[in-house]
């Protein structure tokens, strides 16, 4: 029951993040002869639609952050690419933006990828309370995957950061999606907290629930800041599907070393959860990377064109040879320039 919950969840909050996407650019289409939000405007403060899309962005964020409670992690976060899905599809219905062949092969991808992972979901082992997330927190594994992130992320930030950050992508992308497994095992750990909460435990005395917060406001700050300087400098095409790859394979890492999820699937499960997630990657690469490259007709190979195919192709051999023959070997005016140069030469 709680595996389904915390699928449900999830799902929901892919549905509500992607449409409030729409919303938003709904609201801010609507700002005819007034100061757009790209100009320093603040009018689409007045817009319904647009704090429709702002309510939609809480409520699926508030989903997803209840869905680590229920589900493990490697299932919540490869599904956060639904969103992408939803909001592509959305924006062609209501936006009349483009979604060519690429993105529709793109979003069939990423659902058959998200079903597979359904299937295959590793199980994590179960933790129902603080004490039992301390005692992970305290596995020797974890810790030195936390050391190798921080070390790492630091070495990225100061050393790598001034002198290829503006013009390698993955520096600070590889920043973001470092940090960001530690703010997940921070929202994991929040949620079993809210559990206890309202099961009436008495949580707030717990020094590692607030430990937890103040890890997950400092992790989120610096995931902000350097995604910003990454979209600030590189194309959003380019960042979204590498940071969702690098984000979603640290989480993976992270949550099987911390609650060792991996550790009692066959392998059937495990290279089921490794196909669903590379399928997810190439949707998500497709629906990113050609979605400013228009797809026409004359791209197709000469046998799918519907233009150029013949009305009635001459299908029977004795059809082809005779067509053969009656097909001149050399235009009319090539023959006459023929026999010209023929009559001077004689």
């Amino acid at each position: 029951a709680g595996f389904v919950a915390g699928l449900g969840l999830a799902l929901a909050s892919s549905a509500f993040i992607g449409g409030s996407f729409v919303l938003k650019k709904k609201g801010l289409l609507r700002l005819c002869g007034r100061a757009r939000a790209g100009q320093g405007g603040h009018a689409y403060l007045r817009e319904w639609l647009w704090w429709a899309g702002l309510l939609c962005m809480g409520v699926g964020e508030a989903a997803n952050f209840a869905a680590y409670a229920f589900a493990p992690a490697t299932l919540v976060t490869p599904l956060g690419a639904l969103s992408v899905l939803v909001s592509a599809v959305l924006s062609s219905i209501f936006l009349n933006e483009q979604l060519n062949v690429h993105g529709k092969i793109g979003c069939i991808l990423s659902i058959l990828g998200s079903t597979v992972m359904v299937i295959h979901a590793p199980q994590e082992e179960e933790i129902s309370s603080l004490e039992s997330m301390a005692e992970k927190l305290k596995d020797p594994g974890f810790i030195a995957f936390a050391v190798c992130v921080l070390v790492s992320s630091l070495l990225l930030i100061f050393v790598a950061g001034p002198r290829y950050g503006q013009s390698n992508v993955l520096v600070y992308v590889l920043v973001c999606s470092a940090i960001g497994s530690l703010s997940v095992s921070c929202v994991k750990g929040l949620g079993i907290a809210l559990k206890e909460l309202f099961s009436g435990k008495p949580v707030l005395k717990e020094p590692l629930g607030w430990v937890l917060l103040v890890c997950l406001v400092i992790c989120i700050s610096i995931q902000i800041n350097y995604l910003n300087k990454a979209l600030d400098i590189f194309n959003t095409s380019v960042v979204t599907p590498i940071y969702y790859v690098l984000f979603t394979t640290a989480v993976m890492m992270c949550s099987a070393i911390l609650f060792k999820e991996w550790q009692h699937m066959v392998l059937d499960n495990i290279i089921g959860s490794v196909s669903g997630f590379l399928t997810i990657v190439l949707g998500i690469f497709l629906l990113h990377a050609f979605r400013d490259i228009p797809f026409s007709p004359s791209l197709l190979p000469l046998f799918l064109q519907p233009s150029r195919a013949a009305p009635h192709p001459p299908w029977s051999s004795a059809d082809r040879h005779q067509a053969c023959q009656h097909q001149p070997l050399l235009p009319s005016e090539d023959k006459g320039s023929q026999s010209a140069e023929e009559e001077e030469e004689e």
